[in-house]
């Protein structure tokens, strides 16, 4: 039987520039308490962006938590005030690949970490793109590769690519390849 967790009392632990700590005091089964550690983030996108000839768009940066260079979808956090995600989704493409996309459209909306984190990502497939000039936040180092597909799966698999949202994108357009839909 699955039991609501209520929540009792809440201590903030910390707050910082992209993202807060609470520390909530909850009631589980047999009338216990216990606490739930919570990470507040305001979410973000990843886009699947791919070209004309059906390969994927990925950036190459440094990551501190990983200690060492991922390859990943174009991605990022959502800004304050940012309602609407296929915009966050266009500029985060522009800024850290260049392209412009003639078409997008939302593929799904998943937590990046249910246990912990209240941080909800929403993928984009970004099509009919256009290069251009990009825009890199102050502190981004960023390089730009284009991998088939089939090369992107095959190093998930190898366990080269790490990172969740990419696996999720890699996946999600090499479904839609299969069922004919790109």
């Amino acid at each position: 039987m699955i039991i609501e967790e209520k929540t009792i009392s809440t201590e903030r632990v910390y707050e910082g520039a992209i993202l807060n700590l609470r520390r909530d005091q909850v009631t589980v089964r047999d009338e216990k308490t216990s606490w739930r550690e919570i990470v507040e983030h305001n979410g973000g996108v990843a886009v699947a962006a791919v070209t004309d000839e059906g390969k994927m768009v990925m950036v190459k940066q440094f990551r501190k938590a990983a200690e060492k260079a991922v390859l990943e979808v174009p991605a990022g956090k959502t800004e304050a005030g940012e309602t609407d995600h296929l915009l966050t989704a266009a500029r985060e493409l522009k800024e850290e690949t260049g392209y412009t996309a003639e078409n997008m459209r939302r593929l799904s909306s998943f937590y990046s970490s249910i246990g912990y984190s209240t941080e909800i990502l929403h993928l984009y497939l970004a099509t009919g793109l256009t290069p251009g000039e990009t825009d890199f936040d102050e502190h981004e180092a960023i390089e730009i590769f284009e991998y088939a597909p089939d090369a992107l799966l095959g190093m998930v698999g190898t366990g080269e690519i790490e990172d969740a949202k990419t696996i999720v994108a890699i996946q999600a357009v090499k479904l839609l390849q299969l069922s004919g839909e790109l």
